[in-house]
């Protein structure tokens, strides 16, 4: 892998993601989300993830060596966490029993972990550091968003896949923005797993006006802070020096 990295990042980056939704998507067609094979394949890739960032020397390239240094103008992600927070408004109702609930929680902590690396770490600097910064943000949230669809082949519907699908790009522009602002990974690692472990407890029973408005709150949350982002915060040294 890392001849693959010191080649082409771009190329490697992409395939991490082709591993990962594969990977992943088969583990939980086959056993669900809430078993133990899921929950240790993630922690197999996290782990793979992790060491090769470690071991290179990548830790700061990739956000991961410390939190934000300009916690003040990113207005210390509040935004993040009321978006994190989204999934238990409508209340509390797990979907699933111990041990699978444990299995389910964990993974979904990692998931967090790994998509961050992969869309906002692996792709969205191999393309700032060849391209347009314009051009890197948009591809690594839309790809973000289109990584969703592999859901229709683990037995989620259309409707509920092409909704998972937009919603998950318009996060994806909040987490790009803020790592390109912030130049740390960290707060979109664990606001990312927030919400992910968030949805494993949240109830799904809530009055459809209750969840059209938590969602329309949410993405106009969104854009009001990637509007921030962009107009008054200044992109740090390490990600402007790369555009």
């Amino acid at each position: 892998m890392k001849k693959l990295y010191e080649k082409s990042e771009i190329t490697f980056a992409i395939a991490w993601i082709v591993i990962y939704t594969v990977g992943m998507g088969t583990l939980k067609g086959n056993f669900g989300f809430d078993s133990l094979w899921q929950m240790l394949g993630l922690i197999v890739i996290s782990a793979a993830l992790f060491l090769f960032v470690k071991k290179n020397g990548l830790t700061e390239k990739y956000g991961l060596a410390a939190w934000a240094k300009n916690n003040k103008a990113m207005l210390w992600f509040i935004p993040l966490w009321i978006i994190s927070c989204f999934n238990l408004f409508g209340g509390f109702s797990p979907d699933y029993r111990v041990p699978g609930l444990i299995y389910a929680a964990v993974s979904m902590a990692l998931v967090g972990f790994v998509e961050e690396l992969l869309f906002r770490g692996f792709l969205f600097k191999a393309m700032l550091g060849s391209g347009s910064a314009k051009t890197a943000i948009i591809v690594s949230s839309v790809t973000f968003g289109l990584g969703h669809i592999m859901n229709l082949f683990t037995g989620q519907n259309l409707v509920d896949t092409i909704y998972q699908v937009i919603f998950a790009v318009v996060v994806g522009f909040v987490f790009t923005l803020t790592y390109y602002k912030g130049g740390s990974l960290l707060p979109c690692i664990l606001a990312h797993s927030l919400i992910d472990v968030f949805s494993v407890f949240a109830s799904d029973e809530g009055s459809q006006t209750l969840n059209l408005t938590v969602h329309a709150v949410v993405l106009v949350l969104s854009a009001a802070y990637c509007v921030y982002l962009v107009r008054r915060v200044e992109t740090p040294e390490i990600n402007r020096t790369e555009g």
